[in-house]
């Protein structure tokens, strides 16, 4: 049963990621950059479209006080542009810019970045390297995420297995169409109160702010939820009056169910990105055969274990099974390149490192899939021999032929039907394991977007820039250099290097001392004669007579008495 297994488990990544997450592509003015007059406004560029909130900027001055900046909204550019205004006139020296914005795939994403007008300054404000979301909020949101996925998967395929495989009349499976419509609803509810704090990374208390929640239910993410809860009252109806029947399922049925794996190819990863509208209907069309497939083999089991299912009720969905993985096959292909984008990202990138761990359980599924299939022809087989031996007929004018031995029920299968549900089960073990791997899935930055992020993100052209560590081993004692060597050629460079404290914020030092050697050619130490620039150290005549791998000894002293030296190598060409 379910042959096809290994693609099936390798291709459910598509539910996961597809080219998600914005990802930053350059900011203007750029990091770190010293301009000579005050920026007008402060414009962000991604990878792909973002919404905005209230607090998606926050500039604080070389005095760390917040700026007063203008209404966050797009940028000339297009939806992939974040822009705010700034005050007319600012001071000389460095500001810091946290920034937050949420990625047409809905999840939030933050960072933040420093320029300087005049000059580099000292900066008591910490650039935020903290995380997007608050840890509990997040922890929360994605097991709602999660039982969302399993109740949609419980209730579309446990429908579509009475419908297909006319089951007995057996009272488990309306009670698993209640219990993953009741974990639906509960589930949609959990993610609109917590869509709020989610966004702006509060903890979960932030659902309780009636504000926060009215501005969840304007944005794209919380209509796309309040449309998943109208399908779901209306599903709710619709099983409600076919309760009682064998069949509740049908064209009125099967719209519900697309409709219901619409809202999440509306609101996921399928919504960005490349190729929107062909991936969002590769979307549904996957989550509604992983629905089937997974759903369905629940119902099976259930049933199994329940009631008397006959050998061709179980083929019946064995077919279904495969139809659902031809499905998965050619969706899954195409999500799995819409989201890694190269080979490469396979290995290189956390989201084509998690979809490798998929491989490692697709051996167990695919070993469960192998039992299960062959002890559904044998099920089979034996059903059809039963069958032959009740209907062989007396011989007319004879003796009566001796009673053959008893075959009457599902006694005459069992053996077949108690190894059948064991192997059932642990396909559902595997496929639980599976969509937990796909929520994980959901939370990392795709290969696609974080290559098109590296390939833009912003550089100093010809430059050579080296983050330097140091800890003099006394409080407060630690922090490193950025050290940047421009053009990083033979000749004369010009030499900058910012030292930044243990809070991240630019940190002020009594001396700093940088020099080269050229081991290979017994060249050196030249030293860079940097001097205190007023917040950085900088020297714009450094002569740097070879080309070749120099090493570059970093002396950083913090107090009268501590000091500490570094080494690092540096290519000059």
């Amino acid at each position: 049963m379910l042959l096809g297994t290994l693609l099936v488990l390798l291709l459910l990544g598509g539910t996961g990621p597809a080219s998600a997450h914005a990802a930053l592509r350059g900011t203007d003015p750029g990091d770190g950059s010293v301009l000579k007059s005050a920026p007008r406004h402060l414009t962000l560029t991604f990878t792909e479209s973002v919404g905005l909130l209230e607090d998606s900027f926050r500039v604080l001055d070389p005095d760390g006080r917040r700026l007063r900046t203008g209404e966050p909204q797009h940028g000339p550019g297009g939806g992939d542009t974040a822009r705010v205004s700034l005050p007319a006139k600012l001071d000389r020296g460095t500001y810091t810019v946290a920034w937050r914005v949420v990625s047409a795939d809905s999840h939030p994403v933050s960072g933040a970045f420093t320029f300087s007008v005049g000059e580099r300054s000292l900066t008591t404000a910490a650039v935020d390297t903290g995380p997007a979301e608050d840890p509990a909020t997040k922890s929360l949101y994605n097991i709602a995420r999660y039982l969302a996925y399993l109740a949609a998967t419980l209730l579309i395929g446990t429908a579509t297995f009475m419908a297909v495989c006319r089951p007995p009349d057996a009272p488990v499976l309306a009670r698993l169409l209640r219990t993953g419509w009741w974990t639906l609803l509960a589930a949609t509810l959990a993610l609109l109160a917590l869509r709020a704090p989610y966004e702006t990374g509060q903890g979960p208390l932030g659902a309780l702010d009636p504000d926060a929640l009215a501005r969840t239910l304007t944005g794209r993410p919380g209509l796309v939820l309040l449309a998943r809860l109208a399908l779901l009252l209306a599903a709710g109806v619709y099983l409600v009056r076919l309760s009682g029947r064998r069949k509740p399922y049908g064209w009125s049925g099967a719209a519900l169910a697309v409709g219901l794996a619409a809202t999440w190819a509306a609101g996921e990863h399928a919504s960005a990105g490349i190729q929107v509208p062909a991936a969002m209907t590769s979307s549904a069309l996957h989550l509604l055969a992983t629905a089937v497939w997974l759903g369905g083999l629940t119902a099976l089991l259930v049933t199994l274990y329940r009631a008397h299912l006959t050998p061709a009720a179980v083929t019946r969905f064995s077919r279904l099974a495969f139809t659902c993985v031809i499905v998965l096959v050619v969706t899954g292909v195409y999500q799995s390149w819409r989201g890694l984008g190269s080979w490469d990202a396979l290995s290189g990138t956390t989201y084509g490192r998690l979809l490798v761990l998929k491989l490692v359980a697709v051996g167990l599924l695919l070993g469960a899939a192998a039992v299960s299939r062959r002890w559904t022809a044998l099920l089979a087989k034996a059903g059809a021999e039963t069958v032959v031996r009740e209907k062989v007929p007396e011989p007319v004018g004879g003796p009566p032929l001796p009673e053959p031995p008893r075959t009457d029920g599902p006694s005459a299968v069992e053996p077949e039907r108690r190894q059948l549900r064991r192997s059932v089960l642990a396909e559902v073990a595997v496929g639980a394991a599976v969509l937990a791997l796909t929520t994980l899935l959901t939370s990392t930055l795709p290969g696609r977007a974080e290559a098109e992020a590296a390939a833009g993100t912003p550089a100093v052209v010809g430059a050579s820039v080296t983050d330097v560590p140091f800890d003099v081993g006394t409080p407060g004692g630690r922090g490193k250099v950025q050290i940047t060597l421009d053009p990083g050629r033979v000749g004369d460079n010009s030499i900058e290097a910012l030292v930044y404290g243990p809070d991240g914020g630019v940190a002020i030092v009594p001396e700093l001392r940088i020099s080269f050697t050229l081991p290979a050619k017994d060249i050196g130490p030249i030293d860079a004669e940097v001097t205190d620039k007023g917040g950085y150290w900088g020297n714009s005549f450094l002569n740097l007579p070879l080309a070749g791998t120099w090493e570059m000894k970093v002396t950083v002293r913090t107090s009268e008495v501590d000091q500490v030296s570094e080494t690092r190598t540096v290519v000059v060409r």
